[in-house]
């Protein structure tokens, strides 16, 4: 990509009977997305259409297209990922669902990793439908982990306000213990250092780490991890990996009491951990970003929402922020390899938008 071109940015169907296709419709539908980006979704025109009979009031036009090298910058582009019928039935948790997500997913990844997108947003899949022998993940995450073929990825979420990581993602709390490792949470501080630099432009990150335990073991009487496992990561991390990192907190104090408004980041020891928190405190609409992978993938951060799909009721804030993340990783990484000036000056997508509106409004 020349530095004059938008990014072109991917977007996956997720669920074809959740809110993910909606979702799409209202946000891109906005034309003014078109002045950041260059949309690809890779679903099919039926599924879109059919779709689009749920919120009329969106002027949604598009042109399929079955090559990515002859992608119109100027409009929403669909990239067919099948030509077969399908049935659709919004709010069911179905096999179909299931196979035509997991279609849209595998071939937009594809696209991603061999650069012929160079971004990617993923609309929300459910667990359950997904799983196959083509399909064998808990969730996004370990499949771009996978599929990019790296020890180890990060699920990062982002917000304005604040970034948590985590060290453990999508397993049952009685498997946690054994997954808490030194080395493990040295990895996650590598990646997530890492992405604070490369992708966000931050030159020296102040990185903040959760306890495992209530009181952060409260000095080994409740839990033994913080002693032998995670205090000498961070010791490790910070003398020999040149991280700047502090902890372990307490989690729930450090939240409480907005400690973490003294960092550029926290991780978290395991899902519920970091997301709570994230989702109760975090300033607009939260964003799940992969670290770690050579690409740049990022999605709103709730799932289906099969109560409310066909209805034409999703919100489509988290995942408009989703695409902004997204744009503006992408250019924070674009200016990083060209030794541009510092990205951290330039106006987010966000800024942009925002700008539009405003400019607009004085009209």
């Amino acid at each position: 990509m020349t530095p004059q071109q938008k990014p072109v940015i991917g977007f996956t169907c997720g669920d074809i009977n959740g809110i993910g296709i909606e979702l799409l419709i209202k946000t891109l539908g906005d034309n003014r997305l078109l002045e950041l980006c260059t949309p690809v979704i890779f679903a099919n025109n039926k599924v879109i259409n059919f779709y689009r009979k749920s919120v009329p009031e969106i002027n949604f036009n598009y042109m399929s297209i079955k090559e990515l090298s002859k992608v119109n910058h100027k409009q929403i582009n669909i990239f067919n990922c099948w030509e077969e019928e399908v049935a659709i039935v919004p709010g069911t948790l179905s096999e179909i669902g299931g196979k035509y997500a997991v279609s849209s997913l595998l071939t937009a990844a594809t696209a991603l990793k061999e650069g012929k997108i160079d971004a990617l947003v993923t609309a929300p899949i459910h667990k359950k439908n997904t799983q196959s022998n083509e399909f064998n993940f808990t969730g996004h995450t370990p499949y771009f982990k996978n599929l990019y073929g790296v020890n180890e990825v990060l699920m990062l979420m982002v917000a304005e306000n604040m970034k948590v990581g985590l060290v453990t993602e999508h397993i049952p709390v009685a498997e946690l213990g054994p997954q808490i490792t030194k080395e493990k949470i040295i990895s996650k501080l590598q990646l997530l250092n890492q992405s604070l630099k490369k992708d966000f432009g931050i030159n020296k990150p102040r990185i903040a780490v959760l306890g495992l335990n209530p009181h952060a073991g409260d000095e080994g009487l409740i839990g033994k991890e913080e002693e032998i496992i995670i205090n000498p990561a961070i010791k490790e991390a910070k003398q020999q990996k040149d991280i700047f990192c502090f902890g372990p907190y307490p989690a729930d104090a450090f939240f409480a009491r907005g400690q973490y408004e003294k960092f550029d980041a926290v991780l978290a020891m395991y899902h519920d951990q970091g997301l709570i928190p994230f989702k109760s405190l975090a300033l607009g609409n939260g964003v799940n970003y992969t670290a770690g992978i050579g690409g740049v993938r990022t999605s709103p951060d709730h799932g289906v929402a099969f109560d409310i799909a066909g209805k034409g009721k999703a919100d489509e804030s988290s995942f408009r922020e989703a695409i902004y993340v997204a744009i503006d990783i992408f250019n924070c990484r674009h200016e990083i390899a060209n030794q541009r000036s510092n990205p951290l000056r330039k106006i987010s997508a966000r800024m942009v938008a925002n700008a539009v509106d405003e400019k607009i409004l004085e009209e």
